[in-house]
Parts: structure tokens; C-alpha cells; sequence
């Protein structure tokens, strides 16, 4: 009697937790896995026990180590994300660390004060650039935010976490770029948008899947957006089309993406509207020209011909690109076969450093705004890219996190337990966008605010103004190279040009007379 007593007090415990588990919006796993999903919490509380005496170390896992995504999840839900007791690395026997040189003397930044130590006051921290200036756009813009969110499809992500990026990025007053897929309603909830166009031209083909300029005018002028990326490749699968299944063809796909149902729709791995760099030249001109948005390309980076043509063309100034985004062959928001992972096109800081280096040559720097993707959402990462030359970050697993991911590599499966990267409906029911889209915005705003106080450090206003010498790359035997040496940069790349320095000085220090003196990089000032 006493057994069925104990048995039955335990079923209404477990009744009462699922149907909490269950009512609750905050944990997606505990929605979509009442009960069972608090095993998950339990090992990861006692999971730095288990890994220090049993199984690996807090940055020994991959693609995200466990520091890496902690200091993510702890961003995103305004908690303390510090360390104490100094850093577990291993920074002088580890190849490839990254060492940013402060300044004992520098001038105070007064924007990034009221953000020490503190979550609660956004700090602003716009783009150097404006986009689409150089070329006289109608619509030229300065982005208000420096990281901004990478292209991720609706169909790739389920609409409650596309709706929450969305959200988030209205909040943060970032850009959210779209991806390739088209531009859905679950786009449409706030955020700045740029419009991704990609090889099978979605939600902007007519119904032999070619191009139609005129529907492409349509949908920019319905939704807020800002600018056009035409995408060539990307860093997951570069030079690889896809393949949409007819029985994954929704009614609310084949709308947005302009498919029809029952059939397969193929993405190609190139575009048909050009077919060499000035064909491509014209066509980014014409969508400029008829829309007055700044456009510009993605892609990944295997051979340099393409960029090395691309530079000399753009070197008339007659016709360009208002922005270049270099993906990294580490991005992985894209499933994918793993010889395309694991091997086809080179890592971010080698291939941006590669296609900077070509637009240096060619005195084309301060004409085009350099975006990184790949990896970036991280402020180590995200320094090194500043200093390389990046103008702006796109950021995608990051956000991913923010949006409750745990890294259980289940993107290609439609199974992915916390509703992010799945279109199963229960799944992705435990996704609350109103939330998550809260935490999207957190993070985003702590990722800016950490690049500003390292900034301040280096003493300049701006992560823009960070050059290749203010960064130290080690070899792990206890030597230093500078980023410059590292890559082969010549003195005065991998910054801006004065023009521009002095003025996104004077937006960020609006206190100091930047007219009366030289504008600074982190290693220019004595």
C-alpha cells in the first residue's frame, strides 16, 4: 500500500511537471520534451565536473567550444558572462592565439564608460561606412549596427526562429540578411532587412525560374529592405547547388519562393544571368540602378582570378559592387556534404585577407565596404576581422544559440531538438519568438559592446580604426607575429583611409575636435 502510495505521489509529480514543462515559453528543449529534457539541465550544471575529471576541457569541443557557447547563452540572457580566475588557455604553447595590444596611454572613450560591467544601456556602434556612397545610390545608407545577422533561409530555420531573428535585430537595430530562400512573412516582423538573391532567384524568377527584374522591384518594395546581396557561393558548400524535394515544398514555400508544388526545384550551383565578372557587373549595375538599393556579392574564396578581374574592372570606377561579404570555409549554417565542409574553399582570415589585399592593390578599399562572415560572432574573432579590414560582421550560429540551439548537429535531419533549424511543427512550437527574439537582441548588443570597451583599450573610437599591427598572432613555441607580417599586409591596410577615420571618429566622439587633429589607428598614436 505504501509502494502505490510512493508510485502514485510520483505520478502526480511528474503530471504537474509535464504540464509545466509543457505551459512554459522560456526553455524550448522542456516544451518539446517535457520532463525528460531536465536530465539535459542536470548534466549540464555537473558538466564542467564531468569534463575536468572524465571527459574533455571547456574549449576542447567543436565547432563551439563549451566557453565559447556559455559565453553566448550568458550574453543573450543579460547574466554575468565573465571568468574568473584568469583564462584555462594555453596561450603560449597554442598555435594560432590571438593577442590584442592595449595602450598604456589613450584617449577616454566616453561612449563605452556607462558600459562597463553593465548590461542595461545599449551602446551604439554604427558602420564607418556608408553603403552604397561611393557609387551615388538613391538610397545609400550608414548601417546602424556593425554585426548583423548572416543569411539563413526560411525553410532552412523554422519561421518561429526566423520570426524571432527578426524581432531581435528590430530591437538591436541590426540588419537581417535573408538568405537565399526569399523573403517570407516571418521576415516581415520589424527588423531591416537585406534581400539575398541566389542562384535559383527566389521569390523574384517568373515561371520558367529566370530572373524578373520587375517582381524583384515588387518585393523591395514591400518590406523594409535596405540592400541586395547577390549570392555567388557560401562558405559551407561552395560551388554546390541543392535540392528542394517536392514532398518538402510547402504551400507556404512554393508562395514565397515563386516554385511550383509537386515537382522538384533545383538550385543551381551558378548563375544564369551572367556568366563572367563584367556581365555580373552589368547586371549588379541595372538591379542598382532600377531598385536605387546598394548591392552587393557573397562568396566563399577559392581561386583569386575571379577577384584579381573584379578589382581591375572596378578600377574605372564606372561600374561595382557596394560591398563585398568574404565567407569563411569554417561557415556551417548550411548543411552539407563533408568533403565540402571539411575541405572546399579557405578559412576566413586567409581568404578575406587574400581578396582585401587584391582591392588594396588596386587603391579600392575605401570605396567598397568589406563584410566578414564565418565564424565571427565571437569577440576574439570578430578583432581579428576588424583588424584584417572588415568594415561589418554577419553573424549566424551565434544567433543560432541565442535562439536556445545546443549544438546537436541535427541541421540536416529536420529533427532539431530546439525548434531552430527544422520545419517539424511540434518541434518548432517550442521555439517562443517573443522571447527568444529578446535574447537575439542581447546578445547582438553585448557582442558591440565588447568590441567598443577593446576599442577603448587599443585607444580609438571605432573597431574599424584596429589595424594588422595592434594584433599579435602566436606560434605556440612563445613567439609573437603581427597580423601585418602574418598575412602580408602592407603599412596603412587593414584600416581606413583618413577621410573616413576622421569621420566615424567624429560619430563616435562627438566631444573631440577630430577636425584639428590626425586621425589615429590603434598603432598610428605615440
Amino acid at each position: 500500500m505504501r509502494a502505490k502510495s510512493i508510485v502514485g505521489a510520483v505520478a502526480v509529480g511528474l503530471v504537474g511537471v509535464a504540464a509545466r514543462d509543457l505551459t512554459q515559453k522560456k526553455h524550448s528543449l522542456k516544451r518539446n520534451f517535457p520532463v525528460i529534457a531536465h536530465a539535459r539541465y542536470l548534466l549540464e550544471k555537473i558538466g564542467p565536473e564531468l569534463r575536468q575529471y572524465i571527459i574533455t576541457s571547456n574549449d576542447a569541443e567543436r565547432p563551439f567550444s563549451r566557453d565559447q557557447r556559455s559565453w553566448v547563452y550568458a550574453s543573450s540572457k543579460k547574466e554575468n558572462n565573465y571568468v574568473g580566475f584568469g583564462t584555462d588557455n594555453d596561450i603560449e604553447h597554442t598555435e594560432g592565439y590571438v593577442i590584442v595590444k592595449h595602450r598604456t596611454f589613450a584617449p577616454t572613450a566616453p561612449s563605452t564608460a556607462v558600459a562597463h560591467g553593465h548590461h542595461d544601456d545599449d551602446v551604439d556602434l554604427p558602420a564607418a561606412k556608408v553603403l552604397g556612397a561611393s557609387r551615388g545610390r538613391t538610397h545609400a545608407f550608414r548601417p546602424a549596427s556593425v554585426v548583423n545577422v548572416s543569411a539563413m533561409s526560411f525553410g532552412s530555420l523554422s519561421g518561429n526562429a526566423i520570426e524571432a531573428i527578426n524581432r531581435g535585430v528590430a530591437l538591436a537595430g541590426a540588419l537581417h540578411n535573408t538568405g537565399e530562400g526569399g523573403l517570407s512573412d516571418h521576415h516581415r516582423q520589424g527588423g531591416d532587412l537585406i534581400l539575398q538573391i541566389g542562384t535559383a532567384y527566389f521569390g523574384c524568377r517568373d515561371g520558367q525560374g529566370r530572373f524578373d527584374l520587375a517582381r524583384l522591384k515588387d518585393l523591395v518594395a514591400s518590406a523594409p529592405v535596405k540592400a541586395i546581396e547577390v549570392k555567388l557561393s557560401q562558405g559551407a558548400k561552395p560551388g554546390l547547388g541543392g535540392l528542394l524535394p517536392a514532398a518538402k515544398i510547402t504551400e507556404e514555400i512554393s508562395r514565397i519562393r515563386g516554385i511550383p508544388m509537386g515537382q522538384d526545384c533545383v538550385s543551381p550551383s551558378r548563375h544564369a544571368e551572367f556568366d563572367d565578372v563584367d556581365s555580373m557587373l552589368d547586371w549588379v549595375e541595372r538591379i542598382a540602378q532600377e531598385t536605387g538599393l546598394p548591392v552587393g556579392i557573397k562568396s566563399a574564396v577559392g581561386e583569386l582570378e575571379f577577384w584579381e578581374e573584379l578589382a581591375e574592372q572596378m578600377s574605372s570606377r564606372t561600374r561595382g559592387v557596394d560591398f563585398v561579404t568574404v565567407d569563411g570555409g569554417e561557415g556551417g549554417t548550411g548543411a552539407a556534404p563533408l568533403v565540402f565542409s571539411d575541405t572546399v574553399a579557405l578559412p576566413f582570415r586567409v581568404g578575406f585577407s587574400r581578396v582585401y589585399s587584391t582591392f588594396a592593390r588596386a587603391g579600392l578599399t575605401d570605396d567598397v565596404a568589406f563584410i566578414g562572415s564565418g565564424k565571427l560572432g565571437l569577440p576574439d574573432n570578430a578583432l581579428v576581422a576588424f583588424a584584417l579590414g572588415a568594415d561589418m560582421l554577419n553573424v549566424a550560429r551565434e544567433p543560432m544559440f541565442a535562439l536556445g540551439c545546443i549544438q546537436a548537429q541535427k541541421c540536416h535531419t529536420d529533427r532539431c531538438p530546439t525548434g531552430v533549424a527544422t520545419q517539424n511543427p511540434w518541434l518548432a512550437h517550442g521555439l517562443d519568438p517573443t522571447l527568444k527574439s529578446v535574447r537575439v537582441a542581447n546578445y547582438l548588443q553585448t557582442l558591440r559592446r565588447d568590441l567598443l570597451k577593446v576599442s577603448e583599450a587599443c585607444g580609438v573610437a571605432h573597431p574599424g580604426l584596429i589595424d594588422a599591427d595592434a594584433v599579435e598572432i602566436l606560434d605556440g613555441h612563445r613567439v609573437g607575429t603581427p597580423l601585418r607580417e602574418v598575412f602580408g599586409y602592407e603599412p596603412g591596410w587593414g584600416t581606413l583611409g583618413p577621410d573616413l577615420a576622421r569621420e566615424i571618429t567624429a560619430v563616435m566622439w562627438p566631444e573631440r575636435d577630430v577636425d584639428t587633429e590626425a586621425p589615429e589607428s590603434a598603432t598610428s598614436m605615440t
